[in-house]
């Protein structure tokens, strides 16, 4: 199973829909999705604090970022990572 993270942070309203994307577009089994907090890392903060909602493919580095909708996503989900 593919392993998925989506930086966000409390109250951020485009990152709630970028949830509903998710869940209108990943079918049991596609895939992991962790939610990452990027408020108790500075580092995550100065990353992404201007970008998120960010969905981040740990092991490929890869990301996709907001604004992305359900074709979008299964574009990143197809897409080989590169070399």
């Amino acid at each position: 199973m593919r392993f998925l993270e989506l930086m966000t942070t409390d109250g951020c309203h485009l990152c709630e829909h970028a949830i509903a994307v998710l869940q209108a577009g990943l079918s049991p089994g596609d895939a992991e999705v962790d939610l990452v907090d990027i408020a108790y890392e500075d580092a995550l903060i100065e990353q992404y604090g201007t970008r998120i909602p960010v969905l981040r493919e740990p092991a490929s580095g890869r990301e996709l970022d907001w604004p992305f909708g359900v074709d979008e996503l299964h574009r990143f989900l197809a897409a080989q990572p590169s070399a």
